[in-house]
């Protein structure tokens, strides 16, 4: 909502728009076909409405579930004790490390009324350079190192496991995992652009990731015949649902 109006959001815990909204449920519609056993997302509100949404579009019908474990008791009191309704389930992790990229002290600011107050190449530098931070902000080199150190940590050993594995995040953060993924360098991400709502899709295969950009609709079979897996899983579904 902050984006709508033109202000630095940062790690500020601001919601959806309406737009918002329909974006995650036209990206969920993608991807309602391709197997999620777990999610990854950040501990911000607007992260978790999207994998909500759009895990809710998923043909499977089954429910995320954010798990809890800031505390015994959290962790306790959330317990499912049917193992029928826990295979209906998929777990959603929050992590701050995934968070947006802090933006210090010009986060609530007007992005307008900030570039004329600093200069528009101060805080061009400041967006987008690499290693440049805001006033007590982070750096895309900053938020690349949580966010990727996460990443290796926690999510990889999913995918090793044979788990397939939804992430979502925000700009910033995906941009460093990207970064990553793609093995660009300091000055390629930062000219990277992701747009909002489109989901992008890898295959993890012996130890590497294979970009397959994104699925372009449930409506396109082929889309999802990436591997003979995913082909697979798609017929599945299809007969799940005649």
């Amino acid at each position: 909502m902050w984006n709508e109006k033109n202000l630095f959001t940062g790690c500020v815990d601001v919601p959806l728009t309406p737009t918002g909204v329909e974006e995650a449920i036209e990206a969920g519609k993608r991807i309602c076909n391709i197997p999620i056993d777990v999610i990854f997302t950040s501990a911000m509100i607007r992260a978790q409405m999207t994998a909500m949404l759009a895990m809710m579009q998923h043909r499977r019908k089954k429910v995320p579930i954010i798990t809890h474990k800031e505390s015994e008791q959290a962790h306790s009191w959330s317990q499912i004790y049917s193992e029928h309704t826990r295979k209906q389930s998929v777990p959603v992790i929050t992590a701050w490390q995934l968070n947006e990229r802090m933006y210090g002290e010009l986060q609530g600011l007007n992005k307008q009324e900030t570039a004329e107050r600093f200069g528009k190449e101060q805080v061009h530098e400041w967006r987008r350079s690499y290693d440049m931070p805001p006033p007590n902000g982070e750096s895309l080199a900053m938020c690349a190192d949580r966010a990727v150190t996460y990443f290796k940590d926690q999510v990889v050993p999913q995918l090793i496991a044979g788990k397939h594995v939804m992430v979502a995040a925000h700009a910033n953060s995906l941009r460093s995992i990207i970064m990553h993924l793609d093995k660009l360098t300091s000055q390629e991400v930062i000219s990277l652009e992701l747009s909002t709502g489109i989901p992008m899709l890898y295959i993890f295969k012996e130890g590497e990731f294979l970009r397959r950009g994104s699925p372009a609709g449930p409506s396109e079979a082929s889309v999802y015949a990436y591997t003979k897996n995913l082909a697979q899983y798609r017929q599945k579904l299809d007969s799940m649902v005649q």
